[in-house]
């Protein structure tokens, strides 16, 4: 049994080497400033007061290349401090487990999961034992999961579902606060976006009235990509029909304004405008769906006349989450294939050329 163990621990730290890279930077970092609004401290979802995020990454011979992220609107007992929520549905060719309650009751009583398709209903078996086992639940006999998924099957072992309770539990545990880890990791490590390799993306912005807006996002998706404005997929030689069109997209959303369920639900339905800013394809055979919390506890909600600087954070937040999923992740191979990652330096050269970069790059 040692033995085995050893073998295993073997494999898996011999396998994450050849997926590692020098850091790659993130897309700001890079001089692509997208829209007029500033970001948080951290230009992530977790600048939204609370909110945790946490990853669990499988990374296993040649064929194993997966994971799970958790988000978290608070750290404490969601199912007895509920927040309200709400979900929109681009195009709906996937699996969001718990999502016609949410926008039944308005709430969002669970961590939300992200995962790989055909892990869904282990990881939501596995957070009902997580959620269970929580003190001041020993008495609670419905629980409504929240797990979405893109499908990782080009690089990984899908039919595997490699992604079970141990995974689960450690990306909930593991959840902080600060900076979050982007590209080939927990749900976005096997994940694509016009046809290179992407992930997990993040980044906030924070509106004049001084609420935070924060977009975590899972990029598995096709298109014709574009970074501000710019076509870069057709200046790399790379046309939309080289770039699979169906994949899915999974946009979290966290705001710390106090907002209603229709409009959190309005919120979410902004970050496909994000999506369509970045060539994506929205395709039939696309699942594009977008979750979103308020962290707020009390206040006056914020009146209709007022949610446009919300929308445009939204959009402005959800597109360059889609361009870090791009540019922190790396090139890897799995399951037979290799997916190359995006070419940061001749995609910055094609955006210094359109003056698509900002000042003094």
């Amino acid at each position: 049994m040692r033995l085995a163990l050893l073998v295993s621990l073997f494999v898996f730290a011999s396998a994450v080497p050849a997926q590692e890279a020098p850091r790659r930077p993130r897309a700001r970092e890079a001089g692509v400033v997208v829209g007029t609004l500033p970001t948080g401290p951290n230009n992530a979802i977790t600048d939204v007061r609370g909110v945790l995020v946490g990853h669990a990454t499988l990374i296993r011979g040649d064929d194993v290349r997966t994971g799970v992220t958790a988000v978290l609107p608070h750290g404490g007992n969601l199912f007895r401090e509920k927040v309200p929520g709400a979900v929109f549905v681009g195009n709906g060719f996937g699996k969001l487990m718990g999502s016609t309650q949410v926008n039944e009751l308005g709430e969002i009583e669970t961590p939300i999961l992200l995962t790989s398709t055909l892990n869904v209903p282990r990881v939501a078996d596995a957070l009902l034992d997580y959620m269970l086992s929580l003190p001041g639940n020993e008495d609670v006999r419905s629980i409504n999961p929240l797990v979405a998924e893109t499908n990782d099957g080009r690089l990984n072992d899908i039919r595997g579902r490699h992604v079970g309770r141990d995974e689960v539990f450690e990306a909930i545990r593991g959840a902080r606060g600060g900076p979050v880890q982007e590209g080939c990791v927990g749900a976005g490590t096997g994940t694509i976006a016009f046809g290179f390799k992407a992930g997990i993306g993040t980044s906030s912005r924070v509106v004049p009235a001084g609420y935070t807006v924060g977009v975590l996002l899972q990029a598995n998706f096709g298109g014709d990509l574009r970074i501000n404005g710019v076509p870069v997929a057709r200046e790399l030689k790379r046309s939309p029909s080289a770039a699979p069109a169906d994949g899915s997209v999974i946009v979290v959303i966290a705001t710390d304004a106090p907002l209603t369920h229709r409009n959190l639900r309005r919120m979410a339905a902004r970050a496909m405008l994000g999506l369509g800013r970045t060539g994506a394809a929205g395709s039939n055979g696309s699942g594009d769906y977008a979750i979103a919390f308020s962290v707020a506890r009390n206040g006056r909600p914020v009146p209709n006349a007022s949610m446009s600087p919300l929308f445009l954070a939204v959009i402005e937040a959800t597109e360059e989450a889609v361009y870090n999923a791009l540019f922190r992740a790396t090139t890897m191979t799995g399951n037979g294939r290799t997916v190359e990652a995006l070419p940061i330096e001749e995609t910055l050269e094609i955006l210094r050329r359109h003056r698509a970069l900002a000042s003094g790059r």
